[in-house]
Formats: structure tokens, C-alpha cells, sequence
């Protein structure tokens, strides 16, 4: 398998959230060199699009914010590669055409209010086939709790979506789940669920 920075000297690794390991230990990104990358939704004061394209991936982001677009663009000449950046929905590729994106990563961008099903299928459309989609979110067993609170404080799913939810919806925008990581907190022995919920998900059909 390859290295997790594709060999690159000061690569950064993607990041699937604080505290919890990075891709440098999962591998699940894989080598993105001279391959089209998506970023759905920017994560992270240096994001993800910025380590995918040090990595040597012709990089993609989009994101609703203008203002998180302007502090992606200072990250991006701070560390001299090129990201080509759109502003918009998270679910609204239009600007995309269809089967032309060989990774899609979407890192703690899905909440409750997030329409899944429509996100699953515009990504699906943009992907090549047999491209993986990786996404990352608060694990829905964690969103039970607040924080290292022992005690449970409200119903399972009524807050995120259930991993049942996700897979399903997963299977019905014709994607086949190949890994999932349950990640918990590092150097925190006091949690007593996993905090971050990672799933790698491969595109089936064209």
C-alpha cells in the first residue's frame, strides 16, 4: 500500500477531525498523484484540499462560505500548490461534469439537517466508477452524550444520522461501503463511545 503522504516530503496527511488519528495510520485515501480530487465542504484552518493536492492530486473544493473559501486560498499559496475552489452547496456539483473525479472527501460536513440522499447522489454522479467516496462525521453513538458525561441526554439518531441511516442511504445511491472506522478520542481514557465515524464507499456503476 502507499505511503500515506504518496512519498512527498512535508505532505500533510488528511485530517479526519481533532483528536483522533489522521490517514497517516488509516490509508484510506490511497495514492491520489496526478488524479482529481474533491474536497465536499472545507475542514480544518489548512484543509483537506490542500494536503490532497501536496500529495500531488489535481485538487477540488467547494464550500457555501465565502469566507471559508478566502482563508482555504491563504493556505493554499502559503503552501504553494494550486486548488481550484467553488463556491456553493456542498450537495450542488453542478459545476462538475458527471464521471470525472476519481476521490471525493467529505470531512465532518454531514449533520442532521444535511439532505444525505441528495449529497450520496451528486457525488455518485461526479465519481468515476469504482472511485471512493471517504467521509468522516461525529460518531451517532457519541451524539448521545454531552462530551465524557456518562449519562445518556437524548435519543439515538435524534440528532445525527444512525449509521443504519447512512448505510442505507449509501446502498440506495448505488454505493458498496469497503471500510468504516470507529475512531476514539487519542490520549482521552475517559470516553466511553467513539467520538468520529470514518466510512470509505465505492461508486458501483456509471
Amino acid at each position: 500500500m502507499s505511503d500515506a503522504t504518496g512519498g512527498i516530503p512535508n505532505a500533510r496527511p488528511v485530517s479526519f477531525g481533532q483528536n483522533v488519528v489522521n490517514d497517516a495510520e488509516l490509508r484510506v485515501i490511497g495514492d491520489v498523484r496526478g488524479k482529481r480530487t474533491l474536497e465536499v465542504g472545507l475542514f480544518g484552518t489548512i484543509p483537506n484540499c490542500v494536503a490532497l493536492a501536496q500529495r500531488g492530486a489535481k485538487s477540488i473544493a467547494v464550500d457555501p462560505s465565502a469566507e471559508n473559501i478566502a482563508r482555504a486560498r491563504t493556505a493554499t499559496a502559503n503552501s504553494e500548490v494550486s486548488v481550484e475552489f467553488h463556491r456553493s452547496e456542498i450537495a450542488d456539483l453542478g459545476f462538475l461534469m458527471s464521471s470525472t473525479i476519481d476521490l471525493a472527501l467529505c470531512v465532518h460536513q454531514i449533520t442532521m439537517e444535511t439532505d444525505i440522499a441528495r449529497l450520496f447522489r451528486q457525488v455518485h454522479r461526479v465519481l468515476k466508477p469504482e472511485a471512493g467516496f471517504v467521509f468522516a462525521l461525529g460518531h451517532p453513538a457519541a451524539a448521545i452524550f454531552d462530551g465524557n458525561d456518562p449519562f445518556v441526554r437524548r435519543a439515538y439518531g435524534s440528532n445525527s444520522p444512525t449509521i443504519g441511516e447512512l448505510a442505507m442511504t449509501l446502498q440506495r445511491s448505488n454505493f458498496s461501503i469497503d471500510i468504516m472506522h470507529e475512531l476514539t478520542p487519542e490520549n482521552d481514557f475517559r470516553a466511553t463511545v467513539p467520538s468520529t465515524l470514518v466510512v470509505r464507499a465505492r461508486k458501483l456503476g456509471s
